[in-house]
């Protein structure tokens, strides 16, 4: 796999100029891993969802999910001739509030998740089992609609925990402090809980989430991170406790022209961090170069961005991998604990890839 020297070298001057925020270690893993494995779509499970009723299923339930959001927020849908005038081509315009439902949600936009190489540097085991993540933090409303999938036999996951987490409008992760992460001296950033959180599948291997509209941070797009959790076992506090195993762990992005009208909105102005392109990151273009399309489809629950986004997308995963996850922290019911035996710098950095955190 090659990448042109540009992309290399502007992500490489990333990396040097904002040491917090080395990738170098997980890019190698991720070539590592790509140049190993051979990947797979949905595409071979089309069919069969189809028989299944899982896809007019999905057409259903996402279609209810966006109606009670739009009634929620006080939101009116656009009259028949707005429909009949709107252009529904998702590659150049994205869909609409008025995009048929047939339509809308006819597609299986797929891949195979990327194992926990590509975890990162802001996972924080002990989340709670939640839906809602937003808590006090500001931005675009999101719902994501996500749907895990068995791609040894095209069967829906259910009662397989799907977890999430990203970073707020400004590019900072509640939950970690390094000092690639915001105000490095602000401690109590370790004890935040928003945008992240866990939810169980149900039958037809769904789970949706209501969030925020992520912010971008050095050297990365924007994105979500997710990881899969077969055979895990709730425990009493609603979290899956700080022992995590993982089935497989990935991301997921958005088209550009979205997020460039995002970030013109505030408070994604406030962002002072440099901002990188869907074209300019590189694990991006791994994953694409794999045949695979790890962005989420979506449409409006209004008629502006500022009106909130309805997001979906499918996950294929082998229900059979059980890797064990090394989070950056551990959470606990009096809040945040660094770990101390968690690495992601350059070789003789400290554990954690930062200067350890002070007491």
């Amino acid at each position: 796999m090659h990448f042109p020297l540009p992309l290399v070298a502007a992500f490489a001057a990333a990396v040097l100029a904002h040491p917090g925020e080395d990738h170098s270690e997980e890019l190698r893993q991720q070539r590592d891993f790509f140049a190993n494995v051979e990947r797979a779509s949905l595409a071979h499970c089309a069919e069969q969802l189809e028989a299944r009723g899982v896809n007019e299923r999905n057409v259903k339930r996402r279609m209810a999910a966006i109606e009670q959001a739009r009634n929620q927020r006080g939101i009116k849908k656009r009259d028949l001739d707005d429909v009949l005038n709107t252009d529904h081509n998702k590659t150049e315009l994205g869909y609409t509030p008025s995009t048929p439902a047939d339509i809308l949600f006819a597609g299986q936009n797929s891949c195979v998740l990327t194992p926990e190489v590509t975890i990162g540097p802001y996972y924080v085991s002990g989340e709670s089992i939640r839906r809602n993540l937003v808590e006090d933090q500001e931005g675009v409303d999101l719902i994501l609609d996500f749907q895990v999938i068995d791609v040894s036999t095209c069967e829906p996951v259910p009662e397989l925990f799907l977890e999430i987490w990203h970073c707020n409008s400004t590019g900072v992760y509640g939950g970690v402090v390094n000092q690639g992460n915001g105000d490095f001296n602000d401690k109590s950033n370790i004890d935040k809980t928003w945008a992240r959180g866990i939810q169980q599948t149900d039958e037809d291997g769904v789970v949706q989430f209501e969030t925020f509209f992520p912010g971008h941070y050095i050297g990365r797009a924007t994105h979500i991170h997710l990881l899969a959790h077969a055979n895990a076992t709730l425990l009493a506090n609603e979290t899956l406790g700080n022992e995590i195993y993982s089935s497989h762990v990935g991301q997921t992005y958005f088209d550009q022209d979205l997020i460039d009208e995002v970030q013109s909105l505030q408070p994604y102005t406030r962002n002072t961090q440099p901002y990188t392109r869907n074209a300019q990151d590189i694990f991006l273009a791994m994953v694409a170069n794999q045949d695979i399309d790890p962005v989420v489809e979506w449409t409006l629950l209004g008629d502006t961005v500022s009106e909130g986004l309805f997001a979906w997308y499918a996950y294929g995963i082998n229900v059979t991998v059980t890797d064990k996850v090394t989070p950056a922290v551990f959470r606990y019911e009096e809040g945040g604990v660094a770990n101390p035996d968690f690495s992601n710098g350059p070789p003789g950095w400290p554990p954690g890839g930062v200067p350890p955190i002070a007491e």
